[in-house]
């Protein structure tokens, strides 16, 4: 709990006073691209951030977070009891990603073959509905633990270029361990997707941790968690495995506010 605090008391120290919560509310968290904040509001208020609404929960609390490409400056609003509202700025800071061009490889290695186009497009249908669950748990106030041992072997926002092509970024948190080991999860929840063979992902796991953020665990060798499963943290929910599309084994690990895609590591306390 103690290491959790002191998180918070970091990740709030971005930008020093110049996200100050609107009257009726208080927040702490991560002003920056791939961040999440929380925060608690008085009886009574709708939020939004930028185009969408942010739920607040019957004990006031909320939850919302940032992309990896968000803009310098976000719009936040409150509406109150009587039809007053209040419209803020957020400042967002900055993060810089890693790049890398990579040429010469055949198409086959670019661009997934035409037959299995069909199956890639509904198994993202299928990850994008259970992303959309909007649920009154907060395991996620908890706080968040490694899910996996080993050494980080990608980083979230991180982008290949192949053959000219730019391809769509990472967005998650790679961990490299050897087949079979464990993965726990990191936070508690409900397993609301267990498939075993998705294109990409292979063995795949998502975990609502409650109000829009889920978390999503890839490549696996086993599953040891079925859909509708409560799992604690710090539960194994699997072991690690290269299925899908991998290289090599390991635990690719992420985590949404709805479908916004956050940094998982910016989440973590240090490595012990």
């Amino acid at each position: 709990m103690m290491r959790w605090l002191a998180a918070l008391l970091l990740l709030a120290s971005w930008p020093a006073g110049a996200n100050e919560p609107p009257p009726g509310l208080s927040w702490q968290g991560d002003f920056s691209q791939g961040g999440l904040v929380t925060g608690m509001a008085q009886p009574g208020l709708t939020l939004r951030l930028g185009g969408r609404d942010v739920p607040v929960a019957q004990d006031g609390r909320f939850v919302f977070g940032f992309g990896r490409d968000e803009a310098a400056t976000v719009t936040f609003s409150v509406n109150y009891r009587g039809g007053q509202s209040e419209t803020t700025q957020l400042r967002i800071a900055p993060q810089k990603y890693e790049i890398q061009r990579i040429d010469g490889l055949p198409p086959a290695q670019v661009t997934p073959p035409a037959a299995v186009l069909e199956r890639i497009k509904r198994e993202n249908a299928q990850i994008a509905a259970v992303r959309q669950r909007n649920t009154p748990r907060q395991d996620f106030m908890q706080g968040w633990i490694w899910p996996a041992k080993g050494p980080v072997s990608g980083v979230y926002g991180s982008q290949r270029i192949l053959n000219g092509e730019p391809r769509t970024p990472h967005y998650g948190l790679d961990i490299a361990a050897p087949t079979g080991s464990p993965v726990i999860a990191p936070s508690g929840g409900e397993v609301v997707l267990a498939e075993k063979d998705i294109y990409f992902t292979g063995g795949t796991i998502i975990i609502d941790h409650g109000m829009g953020i889920n978390s999503a665990f890839s490549h696996l060798q086993s599953l040891n968690v079925k859909v509708g499963q409560q799992v604690k943290r710090g539960g194994q929910i699997g072991t690690v495995g290269a299925t899908g599309r991998a290289t090599g084994p390991h635990l690719d690990w992420r985590v949404n506010w709805f479908d916004v895609r956050l940094d998982p590591q910016r989440l973590l306390p240090p490595k012990e």
